[in-house]
């Protein structure tokens, strides 16, 4: 499968909620793949579509099953045309860009357990997938870091937004008043504290302490690095299938290397709200 995606394909990973709303050559193009796809601009738009350049639909599946996927190949490869195909004229990206001064980190969240032996593949899946994010500090922040103060805004951001199970697609975000417990304290560079997240009804929460360090050279941090440990229990409506009861959970953050392009993707909690996420 890699090799065909190396050779045979173009691989593009977007944003299709941002996508379904552009109204320039990309998003028009995107709109014609969906509506091949049976789908429209204002619905659901997740899944894996393989098309020629000039939108042509050759395959489609809201998948995430490996062989499911390269079976999905082979057809369109197989369907694929070159001759009648033209490519259509792209366009500049539109992602919101990190805040100018800010810093960046990369998030992992990882199940360290929960299933049981006698559960299915797909639960085995589960218990071996990572969910990736991005954590961003506005500029006030950074700076405020780097003197030893962690601002209020930053640690509701980390909570709401990243201390989730996002193992197993998009899950939601917290709510301010899901927050029934924040302590998270900096002292002499090490970042210590614990938190308490639960939805009105109980069916969702997550209990955790967090750890982490801070360094900072020239008045500017170089180091952030944090790790949040404990329990967690329920599920979203995009995050089905998670463990029985409460499973250990565990979300770690680290300074972004800004090397890749992937490195700039926004935060999951960003999408379509960049001020609501940064305030």
């Amino acid at each position: 499968m890699v090799k065909l995606l190396a050779t045979r394909f173009v691989p593009v990973a977007i944003d299709q909620h941002i996508h379904r709303s552009r109204k320039d050559a990309e998003g028009e193009l995107f709109g014609k793949v969906l509506k091949q796809a049976g789908r429209s601009l204002s619905g659901y738009a997740q899944g894996v579509y393989l098309f020629a350049p000039d939108g042509k639909l050759l395959a489609f599946s809201n998948t995430a099953d490996g062989g499911h996927v390269k079976r999905l190949m082979d057809r369109a490869l197989k369907d694929f045309r070159p001759s009648e195909s033209t490519v259509v004229a792209g366009a500049k990206s539109v992602l919101p860009e990190p805040p100018e001064g800010g810093l960046v980190a990369d998030v992992i969240t990882k199940m360290l357990g929960g299933y049981s032996p006698a559960e299915s593949k797909v639960a085995e899946r589960y218990k071996d997938a990572v969910g990736r994010d991005h954590l961003w500090l506005r500029k006030d922040e950074a700076e405020s870091l780097a003197r030893g103060v962690l601002s209020e805004s930053l640690k509701k951001r980390i909570v709401r937004y990243h201390l989730i199970d996002n193992t197993r697609g998009e899950p939601p975000m917290w709510r301010e008043d899901e927050i029934k417990k924040l302590d998270l304290t900096i002292k002499e560079g090490r970042l210590v504290g614990s938190v308490h997240l639960e939805t009105k009804s109980g069916d969702r929460g997550y209990r955790a302490d967090l750890l982490g360090v801070v360094e900072t050279k020239g008045g500017k941090v170089v180091r952030f690095d944090l790790l949040a440990k404990g329990l967690f229990w329920g599920e979203g409506t995009f995050t089905r299938g998670a463990p029985k009861g409460r499973f250990p959970l565990a979300v770690a953050f680290t300074l972004s290397e800004g090397k890749a392009p992937a490195d700039r993707v926004p935060p999951q909690g960003a999408r379509g709200n960049v001020k609501g996420y940064l305030r």
